[in-house]
């Protein structure tokens, strides 16, 4: 076959492709300009103040302002704070991995640990955030990267722990008639069917390990972090670069989303969810 059949044999399938990406998002995006548009005329018409809702372009401009200097320099204070949430979303998650590895492995760790993971996540986040300041120091990343790790551990560690547990009995009972030890039951059989399970928590993490570094942050750390930014616009009345840093902070968790759905496809194609199957 030469390269021009075969590139002629590609072209059709592409097109498709392309046009089924664009249905997708298309109908999303046209919500998001007229959404904006609405938000624009109508905070003008209305005369809405500043301190309430400023218009879009009050924002953009806020941000256009602030990105690398200006009084509140937006760049930095959102880089700081990912490294924050990154070192939390990191160390939640290997510590809740490792907890979920022990609890599935043995039913004692189960008794003992469960109780102690469930009451520290029902511990609200605004009662830790100054005990985890005083004990790290405020001005120390890691004292906000621990309270994003706290937020992190319970969902991976229960996620974890029911992926290497609800195997199928009948694949089980497979690899055991075929006297297949318990190592290669945990490679072959246990871990692949945890993958999923832990992807779905990973996704929930990156979030939840964004809020815990920016609440954290909210009593007390370096200026050039987005909750302090928050915190103080607010307090002087500058609502639009309040808006910005939380435009910023979204487009980042979205970032992190898309990270983390991109690095699912990449390690686990074969599952059904990622084939648009049915799971059995």
């Amino acid at each position: 076959m030469t390269a021009s059949s075969a590139d002629a044999g590609l072209a059709p399938g592409l097109p498709r492709r392309i046009g089924a990406r664009l249905g997708y998002y298309l109908p999303a995006l046209i919500v998001l300009i007229v959404g904006l548009v609405l938000w624009e005329a109508l905070t003008r018409a209305m005369n809405v103040r500043a301190f309430i809702l400023p218009p879009p372009t009050a924002i953009g401009s806020a941000l256009a302002e602030n990105w690398s200097g200006g009084q509140w320099s937006l760049a930095p204070s959102v880089f700081a704070t990912l490294q924050e949430a990154i070192g939390g979303l990191v160390i939640g998650t290997v510590t809740g991995s490792i907890v979920g590895f022990a609890v599935a492995r043995w039913g004692t760790a189960r008794d003992s640990v469960l109780p102690i993971a469930i009451a520290a996540n029902a511990i609200p986040i605004i009662a830790i955030a100054p005990i985890f300041n005083n004990w790290f120091g405020v001005l120390n990343p890691l004292s906000k990267m621990m309270i994003a790790a706290l937020l992190v551990f319970f969902p991976v560690m229960i996620n974890v722990t029911r992926g290497l547990s609800q195997v199928h009995p009948s694949a089980l009972e497979l690899m055991r008639s075929y006297a297949a030890s318990e190592m290669t039951i945990f490679t072959k059989l246990r871990l692949p069917n945890a993958l999923p399970y832990f992807f779905t928590a990973l996704k929930i993490a990156t979030t939840l390990a964004l809020i815990g570094a920016v609440v954290g942050e909210y009593f007390g750390g370096a200026t050039q972090v987005i909750g302090r930014v928050v915190v103080q616009s607010a307090s002087g009345l500058r609502f639009d670069v309040t808006w910005a840093a939380i435009l910023l902070m979204s487009i980042a968790g979205i970032t992190m989303y898309l990270a983390v759905v991109a690095l699912e496809r990449a390690l686990i194609p074969w599952h059904p969810s990622l084939r648009g199957e049915e799971p059995s």
